[in-house]
């Protein structure tokens, strides 16, 4: 074989990885996160399961693969070009986003629960990295919008993981009674508590 033809079939299991990425993004919106069988989304690709655990081994693998491309594609819908321009109002702007796609949020959700189980977990090793990358992130912006303190005296450091658990937490209550908690209305809430310079300038 040659370096043409393995680059073309690269490129051609790349195409089939990002398909099969795509058809369980929407499977997942419409039937939720236990609805979201292999065989489901091998047919909506137009594979046999076999063929379909070829590219994924296992449906735990597949779902942390397809939140990872959310994460990409999540970053490349907020209009910013780099991270450093990030502010609080694009947060609230992803948490708006999420409340129109309630079965990724519910994978998020159950997959991130899952994988305090053990080591093993094959989600584990991506929710701490993400975690901690989110930690890192989310200081900078607090850093961008406060300077060195906020308002109430915590440094952004200290800030950052009480800001991941606000959108976690807002995303459960949210999961479990929709009726009851508006996602995107709560965070705006919070970040008129927080008393941010964007709110302020409202």
């Amino acid at each position: 074989m040659t370096a043409r033809q393995r680059g073309g079939r690269a490129a051609q299991a790349e195409e089939r990885r990002e398909a099969i990425l795509r058809a369980a993004m929407d499977v997942i919106a419409e039937r939720g996160y236990r609805g979201a069988s292999l065989a489901a989304v091998a047919e909506r690709v137009g594979l046999t399961q076999p063929g379909l655990l070829h590219y994924f081994p296992s449906k735990e693998l597949l779902l942390v693969a397809v939140l990872e491309a959310r994460d990409r594609w999540d970053t490349a819908a907020v209009p910013t070009q780099r991270r450093g321009d990030w502010r609080l109002r694009h947060l609230e702007q992803l948490v708006e986003y999420n409340a129109s796609r309630r079965g990724l949020v519910q994978t998020f959700t159950a997959l991130v629960g899952e994988s305090v189980t053990g080591a093993d977990h094959p989600a584990q090793e991506f929710f701490r990295q993400r975690y901690s990358n989110a930690r890192a992130v989310f200081t900078e912006i607090l850093a961008a919008e406060f300077g060195e303190r906020l308002p109430g005296g915590l440094t952004p450091d200290q800030a950052a993981p009480l800001l991941i658990a606000v959108l976690d937490g807002l995303q459960i209550q949210w999961l479990l009674d929709p009726e009851a908690v508006d996602m995107t209305a709560a965070f705006r809430a919070f970040l008129d508590l927080l008393g941010t310079t964007e709110q302020a300038s409202r």
